[in-house]
């Protein structure tokens, strides 16, 4: 259903070498770019995107109370490296990676982390170890 979600940046150049690391660990890259003002991350045009841009109306980007980005990953070693990396680039941690449900078949495995503009992700996993 989703396509694709947007944060702004108040410095583009900074975000896309974050997101370049940060994705290219998982499998993704720079799908889309529009010069100095837009680029679109993804695996894929059948999957869901990150995309990170100025805003439009040429104020300061700030991040959303409220808001987060969850990326689904396959395993939980991958939630562990994932949040690993983004602290690693400069982002902060936003909660520990580990079981937030009882374990099982909807086992959920998370790590949250904010990237260096304060936008919040949540890695996860959901299902058993």
């Amino acid at each position: 259903m989703i396509g694709y979600v947007t944060l702004g940046s108040n410095d583009l150049d900074k975000a896309r070498a974050y997101y370049d690391d940060l994705f290219g660990s998982i499998g993704a890259g720079r799908l889309m770019e529009f010069g100095e003002n837009f680029t679109l991350y993804g695996t894929g045009w059948g999957s869901a995107g990150v995309a990170v841009c100025k805003p439009y109306n040429g104020e300061a980007a700030t991040a959303g109370n409220g808001n987060m980005i969850a990326i689904v990953l396959d395993s939980r070693d991958k939630v562990d490296a994932l949040h690993g990396k983004a602290l690693e680039l400069g982002g902060t941690c936003e909660g520990p990676p580990g079981l937030r449900s009882p374990e099982g078949p909807q086992a959920f495995y998370g790590a949250y982390f904010r990237d260096p503009e304060g936008n919040k992700f949540c890695a996860f996993r959901t299902g058993p170890a």
